[in-house]
């Protein structure tokens, strides 16, 4: 197949074109397609501006964003850590608090004589019920939580100073108690001589006895009938083996005739405890306890402590 196209021409008249098929098609596809693909490409750009090159300049942008994220994470990591410190702090001390209050109130509780089963500080009260749901608390911050543990913390100091008020009262009548001279110096035996003129035991003749003997069985238990403190423990010419105890406010007590003695000058000792062991040493005729009562150096009846309830 050939096409022939005429062109007019002034300088040289009608001009003839000859085509060939091929020529022909290349030509038509040139007009058709170029245009086409032109078309294509400005599509596909619109559809996917991200996939073009970035620039130098907006790598460094973005860059310099990212810089900025991170320093913003670190600072409020930071932050943070700082608030749970302060938190554990706060717990760590409130936990503190509140052991000492437990061992105020199981102290409190002794001298109180109160019922371990009515109330004990050693265990944790019984709690319980259904679960609530609560709606979040709108504008509760940070410093209301810390101002809420600073808020408990000061009841727990308050309930810490009202339980040593206490303890200081109950222990106080406690102190009284133990001090206040009461019963005998033995925990078995018998009355055998007591506080005033009496026959003297050797030669038969009146003679005074400033104490109150106590008779036993040999290395039986001698006991301090008040707390107090300890200022005579040795021989002592016709007591033997001998001990003194001071209870303040101008009384003393004392122990003779002692096979054995379990405590030294200085010693403090408690109301009851075991201070000798009973003997037949000095001027006596058995195992006995001559135990006395002093008052400002004068010696005192010591019956009417012996009796007391």
């Amino acid at each position: 197949m050939k096409i022939t196209i005429l062109k007019k021409s002034r300088a040289h008249g009608l001009r003839k074109f000859n085509f060939s098929e091929v020529q022909v098609i290349s030509i038509l596809f040139a007009i058709f397609a170029i245009p086409v693909f032109t078309a294509w490409l400005g599509y596909q750009s619109a559809k996917s501006p991200t996939e073009q090159p970035l620039s130098a300049v907006a790598i460094l942008s973005m860059q310099e964003e990212i810089k900025q994220q991170n320093q913003q994470f670190e600072d409020v990591k930071a932050q943070t850590q700082l608030q749970l410190d302060a938190l554990t702090s706060k717990i760590g001390e409130l936990q503190v608090e509140l052991t000492r209050v437990n061992a105020l109130g199981q102290r409190v509780a002794t001298l109180a004589k109160v019922n371990k089963n009515e109330f004990d500080f050693s265990q944790a009260p019984g709690i319980g019920g259904p679960a609530q749901p609560i709606k979040p608390l709108d504008g509760y911050t940070s410093t209301d939580f810390f101002q809420g543990l600073d808020d408990f913390s000061a009841q727990l100091i308050d309930r810490a100073y009202q339980l040593e008020v206490l303890e200081s009262v109950l222990l106080n009548k406690e102190i009284s108690s133990e001090l206040r001279i009461s019963g005998r110096p033995i925990k078995k035996g018998w009355t055998s001589s007591y506080y005033g003129m009496r026959t003297d035991p050797f030669n038969g003749k009146p003679a005074w006895h400033a104490g109150i003997d106590f008779a036993g069985k040999e290395g039986a238990d001698v006991i301090a009938t008040g707390t107090g403190v300890v200022t005579f423990s040795a021989k002592r010419s016709n007591y033997g083996q001998f001990i003194e105890i001071n209870h303040g406010d101008g009384i003393t007590t004392r122990y003779a005739h002692n096979s054995e003695l379990l405590v030294v000058v200085g010693d403090v000792v408690s109301k009851g405890q075991v201070i000798a062991k009973m003997g037949s040493e000095g001027r006596s005729t058995g195992p006995h306890v001559h135990y006395e009562i002093l008052k400002n150096g004068k010696t005192l009846n010591p019956a009417k402590y012996v009796n007391r309830r």
